[in-house]
């Protein structure tokens, strides 16, 4: 993934302050500009029946963890764009951002176009 954002590595640092770290679900959004670490800037897709899609992660292995069930976004009633990455919310609308990064080559979503990523396909890496 290219970043975590500000909000999140404040939460792992609390962590060293004996404050849980607790993220009840976790929602995919597409993106058609990335954000900044600090959430602002990205303009996620709107309209068309879009709507982040929730999210399963398998256990972590060797720094990584990758999706355990296929994350399939809603059918587009119309065109979304270029969607040229993707970001990892605690809230299924607004919230926070706490992972973003770029698709591995971005895709124009035309009408009755569907985005799913395939099991094991969305990887999330801490170095």
């Amino acid at each position: 993934m290219a970043g975590k954002s500000d909000y999140y590595e404040n939460l792992v640092l609390n962590t060293l302050r004996n404050v849980s770290l607790a993220v009840a679900n976790v929602y995919v959004a597409l993106f058609t500009t990335l954000p900044a670490d600090n959430g602002s800037g990205g303009v996620e897709v709107s309209g068309g029946s879009y709507a982040r899609t929730a999210v399963t992660f398998g256990a972590p292995s060797s720094g990584s963890m990758t999706n355990s069930a296929d994350v399939t976004f809603p059918q587009a009633t119309a065109n979304w764009g270029t969607v040229v990455g993707f970001g990892l919310y605690d809230a299924l609308t607004a919230g926070n951002l706490l992972y973003f990064g770029n698709l591995t080559a971005s895709k124009q979503v035309n009408s009755g176009d569907q985005i799913k990523f395939p099991t094991g396909q969305l990887t999330v890496t801490e170095d």
